[in-house]
């Protein structure tokens, strides 16, 4: 059996802080590193949803409920379920900006 947890790939997050919500792998490490000797991957999710808006809210109203927060953390991979889907969107330059602000030191 081929390996599908690959970047770009939308899954779920089962364990841990950000439970249920759904996430795309940023960089794959199927071969685990010397710090983390098991498969574990750098996913970027979504924490909090925009809630829905109707015609009878006010501006700030609209505004608040349209805001989302984001995650970014390394799960490993027994923690992640893989859909179906995948996202084809360059993570290259994502990747570049958290070596270049030395996000990926903070999360290892």
């Amino acid at each position: 059996m081929g390996k599908f947890m690959k970047t770009g790939k939308v899954v779920l997050v089962l364990n841990g802080r950000f439970a249920g919500r759904k996430a795309v792998i940023v960089k794959n490490y199927d071969e685990g590193t010397t710090e983390k000797p098991y498969g574990h991957a750098l996913v970027a999710g979504i924490d909090r949803y925009p809630r829905k808006i109707t015609k009878s809210m006010g501006k700030k109203k609209q505004k608040d409920r349209s805001k989302l927060k984001s995650f970014l953390k390394i799960y490993n991979f027994n923690h992640l379920m893989p859909t179906r889907y995948s996202v084809d969107v360059n993570l290259d330059r994502a990747i570049d900006l958290i070596y270049i602000f030395g996000l990926f030191q903070i999360l290892c």
